[in-house]
């Protein structure tokens, strides 16, 4: 069977097979060649022949379409039932995440109409019906809309006016904020809808930050900061000395000047000692 799950092409499709085939039969009539005719409509030479010998044996009646090559199994009411089903979610399911796979789609179908399908079935029927496998977009249950919606619209502008030109020549690459844990997992939803889950703003690995804010009077303030991550072999979960004068170091070459440092309750204030640091 060429489709299966009884799949086939829809119904605009079908018209549209059609149209071309009865435009071949009118260019048959003025003996136009083969050829031709396949490159004008972009198909190929064998399907023209074909259609070209049905032609000639019954007329133009035998390009016509002949419907469906089968009846599908979901009608379009159980299609549009099995839309609102998906509509409510895997977890209304009973699945513990928000993943529409072929394998729980087809579970749907057996459990709500009683017919089985195979996997490359509910493939062929999802994408039949405008669904597609989209990878999902993640959103922290901790979010407020309503502000971040309103920081962009009436913050965000004053400070896109204020901020630092690059100078001529130069060019200024900013590393995009990326959540701690990529969404790998895919789903299947309707195109041009991106699934979005929401998750808690949280992750399993700990990041830390140490910043400094820099003030020069007549200038624009600075911020100079440092992530890490809980990478390091010897097992410390927080800053050592040896971070923070890397970053004294990496801030006092980005201002090109002496420095006067302000330490805000750190348990590892710098050491004086340290010959980087006096020059």
């Amino acid at each position: 069977m060429r489709y299966a799950q009884g799949g086939g092409l829809s119904a605009e499709r079908r018209a549209f097979h059609e149209k071309l085939r009865l435009q071949a039969a009118e260019r048959f009539a003025r003996d136009e060649s083969s050829t031709v005719i396949a490159r004008d409509l972009r198909i190929s030479l064998r399907s023209v022949q074909r259609w070209k010998r049905n032609w000639r044996a019954d007329g133009a009646g035998a390009l016509c379409s002949h419907g469906p090559a089968s009846l599908p199994r979901l009608g379009e009411r159980q299609l549009a039932e099995l839309e609102q089903e998906l509509i409510k979610g895997p977890v209304w399911h009973g699945w513990p995440d928000q993943r529409w796979t072929l394998s729980r789609v087809k579970t749907v179908i057996g459990r709500r109409f009683h017919v089985a399908y195979t996997l490359q079935g509910v493939r062929k029927l999802l994408v039949r019906n405008g669904y597609s496998c989209q990878v999902l977009a993640r959103r922290a249950m901790e979010r407020d809309q309503a502000a971040v919606t309103g920081w962009v619209r009436e913050t965000w502008p004053s400070l896109e006016d204020t901020r630092r030109r690059s100078a001529p020549g130069s060019s200024s690459k900013t590393r995009p904020a990326c959540p701690m844990t990529p969404p790998v997992m895919r789903t299947w939803s309707p195109r041009g809808q991106t699934p979005v889950i929401t998750v808690r703003g949280r992750s399993r690995r700990r990041i830390s930050i140490a910043a400094l804010a820099c003030y020069k009077p007549g200038h624009r303030s600075r911020l100079i900061y440092r992530p890490r991550l809980d990478t390091r072999p010897d097992g410390h979960k927080s800053f050592a000395w040896s971070d923070y004068r890397d970053l004294l170091i990496a801030a006092h070459r980005q201002l090109g000047g002496p420095m006067v440092l302000v330490w805000d309750n750190l348990g590892h204030p710098p050491d004086r000692r340290d010959a980087r640091l006096r020059h």
